[in-house]
């Protein structure tokens, strides 16, 4: 890769008319930060909570997975909706009420619900770090006009510097799609209005599973 950059930027100066880059002003360079990360000194369960309400997503804390459904099922209440859900397969496991129908794979065009895994949470930006699979359809992310994740405290990273460091030591390597989700979709588009649900999900629910409730 060096050898190749190396190639490109003689060209490019070449190009320009310049001749070699000056050893002393390629220390220079070299010597520099990669990258100047944010620093934040707030707990990152707080941050995440906080920037993430800031941007129209809501949390709801759990002390474990087995809570899950009942938390599903009241969400559900509380917003009038059909007992039905669309239950991304590793979460198909858990104790869910009988009365509440549920089933695993895509989401299609009617779906009103969904619940998903995560890879992680963005303290940073309060974002959600999503990813396509056989379990975790991406339609589940942005169809339904609810869409509920079930994020872990252990699953919180500080930065996308992180984040991305997790997904790049995945056994299976990249995923073929990640998204990053920072609360419900919006756009201003319309007669400078902002409207919810425009492209996505109207509603993001995290279920923030385990830490200090």
């Amino acid at each position: 890769m060096p050898d190749s950059r190396d190639t490109i930027l003689a060209r490019i100066r070449a190009g320009l008319g310049r001749g070699p880059l000056p050893a002393a002003a390629g220390a220079a360079l070299d010597a520099r930060p990669a990258h100047t990360r944010i620093a934040f000194d707030d707990d990152l369960t707080e941050r995440f909570i906080t920037k993430l309400c800031s941007r129209a997503g809501s949390v709801n804390r759990l002390a474990s997975l087995s809570e899950v459904p009942a938390a599903v099922d009241a969400y559900g209440e509380a917003h009038g909706l059909p007992p039905r859900a669309a239950v991304a397969r590793p979460l198909a496991g858990l104790p869910w009420p009988a009365g509440l129908a549920r089933h695993e794979g895509p989401a299609g065009k009617d779906e009103i619900l969904s619940v998903t895994a995560c890879l992680a949470g963005i303290a940073e930006t309060g974002s959600i770090l999503l990813a396509s699979g056989p379990d975790s359809p991406t339609t589940l992310n942005f169809v339904p006009d609810h869409h509920l994740v079930v994020l872990l405290a252990s699953q919180l990273v500080p930065d996308f510097e992180a984040a991305w460091a997790h997904l790049r030591a995945l056994p299976g390597g990249m995923p073929r799609t990640v998204n990053i989700v920072s609360g419900p979709s919006r756009t201003g588009d319309v007669g400078l209005t902002l409207q919810l649900g425009a492209h996505g999900p109207r509603s993001l629910h995290v279920l923030l599973v385990g830490g200090d409730t």
